[in-house]
């Protein structure tokens, strides 16, 4: 949903901003952006859209913390197993 939103945007953007159609169609295409724009079926997808990637993005950091965790015992058992009881 998100990628073929985006699609349609920037279509419409450079549509308009690369456009010879004239003043006519660009006001055409600005009351069909603000129409799709104002509606509460595109507010909902927007703000889903969000609510999804937020939560993905806490899941990615979470995922990361616990690699860099991980990593930080490794090291640490492989510096105690050599013999290394400190770092410094």
């Amino acid at each position: 949903m998100g990628l073929r939103a985006g699609f349609v945007a920037g279509f419409g953007v450079g549509y308009v901003l690369g456009a010879k159609a004239g003043r006519a169609r660009y006001e055409q295409i600005k009351r069909w952006w603000e129409q799709m724009s104002g509606s509460t079926a595109v507010q909902w997808a927007a703000d889903r859209t969000k609510d999804v990637a937020s939560g993905s993005a806490r899941k990615g950091l979470t995922l990361v913390q616990q690699g860099v965790q991980r990593a930080g015992s490794a090291v640490k058992d492989r510096l105690d197993r050599d013999g290394h009881s400190e770092l410094g």
